[in-house]
């Protein structure tokens, strides 16, 4: 067998496991309203948590800003591609979520799998939770550094890991809010942790950040960090801008002798061309939406429990969460996909996620809200779920 044939025994490995991804091309700007073929849905698929993505006012504020920057930056940040425009960027996402200085970066998986390796390397211990993200775990590999992975939330596991860890330099790593199960990991305990065992903790709040917290300051301003903490200097943390934020990239706020030195070693940063300055100057005004946001998360928090009270599942489960991401397991990869086609069918468009991105036997739909969604849109992904689950 050859590489070519090699190859295509592996996609046709993919499709015969119901594990082969496909992309549906959206003809409409990002809203829960899109069209597939010529076909309406209702979205459930998005991490627009608050709506942003398609708000007027933002996107007159990016096109205010290609007219003011242009559409590119040029060059990498750190030779010319950097503006004052993403200066002051990073001064307001500094001062936005309480922290010294800040660092935008291009993508959030950027950000991630080039700030771990800036902060342990050979020799040093990675505290990794087992459910992080790709871009985290990717980061991990690329470190080289000794990887320890702890059962997900499990904070005496993790203890008993770095109280047996002879390192140097020991770094913990954490998405805030896991992106396939929407729970929460428990930030206090961890900062707690990294006082006690003199480690780092990077905590990735992607999909916090905008949504949770006074203001949408974030799930560490909900939890009461770093202001909380003793040493909050050993604290740094990820947002990305695409999600909440509804436009792009991400950023990274710490004290600033720590940015600093991820502004100097990052490779994903230095070695890259700059984001264009244009969405440096939408996202100014994404931040003050974000900041008076208060009705839009309220309007969230109604669909969420709108949907958790409305399902009546005995066979599936909803995942406890108390963010907009609400998954339902289904279990096995072949009903989770044909679950999420007779939602096509029913004119709603819930992505099923399957294996290696959950745990094997753990399929599921993973609905997605945001606070362009109607309480008519919830109630009526609920009737078909309820509908679905009796029949199936």
């Amino acid at each position: 067998m050859n590489q070519r044939e090699r190859l295509r025994a592996a996609l046709a490995a993919l499709e015969r496991d119901h594990l082969r991804r496909m992309r549906r091309d959206n003809e409409r700007p990002c809203s829960p309203r899109v069209c597939i073929d010529g076909r309406e849905f209702v979205a459930f698929c998005s991490n627009d948590y608050l709506g942003l993505a398609g708000e007027p006012e933002l996107a007159e504020a990016l096109a205010e800003g290609a007219h003011r920057w242009g559409v590119g930056s040029g060059a990498s940040h750190i030779v010319s591609g950097h503006y004052t425009v993403q200066h002051e960027l990073e001064r307001r996402l500094a001062n936005f979520v309480g922290r010294e200085r800040a660092l935008v970066f291009s993508t959030g998986f950027m950000a991630n799998s080039g700030i771990v390796p800036a902060l342990a390397g050979r020799g040093d211990a990675i505290f990794a939770d087992k459910l992080n993200h790709a871009s985290l775990i990717d980061g991990v590999l690329l470190s080289r550094a000794a990887s320890h992975r702890y059962p997900h939330l499990d904070m005496a596991a993790l203890a008993s890991q770095l109280r047996a860890s002879s390192a140097a330099v020991k770094l913990i790593v954490s998405d805030a809010v896991f992106s396939m199960d929407g729970d929460l990991a428990p930030l206090a305990e961890l900062m707690a942790l990294a006082e006690r065992f003199d480690a780092w903790l990077l905590i990735d709040d992607a999909h916090g950040f905008g949504v949770l917290g006074p203001q949408g300051r974030g799930s560490l301003a909900a939890a009461g960090l770093p202001a909380a903490a003793r040493e909050g200097w050993r604290l740094i943390q990820v947002g990305t801008l695409s999600k909440a934020a509804g436009v792009s990239g991400a950023f990274v706020a710490g004290e600033a002798d720590v940015i600093e030195w991820l502004m100097q070693k990052t490779r994903s940063y230095i070695f890259t061309t700059g984001s264009p300055p244009a969405l440096a100057h939408a996202l100014l005004t994404s931040l003050d939406l974000i900041e008076a946001g208060d009705a839009r998360r309220a309007h969230l928090a109604m669909l969420i429990a709108r949907l958790g009270g409305g399902l009546a599942q005995k066979r599936w489960q909803l995942l406890p969460s108390r963010t907009p991401i609400q998954p339902l397991v289904i279990g096995d990869n072949a009903a989770a996909l044909a679950v999420g086609e007779a939602l096509m069918q029913a004119g709603l468009w819930v992505p099923a996620i399957r294996p290696p991105t959950v745990p094997a036997g753990s399929a599921r739909l993973r609905i997605s809200l945001s606070a362009a969604h109607t309480p008519t849109d919830v109630d009526r992904l609920v009737a078909a779920l309820n509908r679905l689950e009796e029949t199936w």
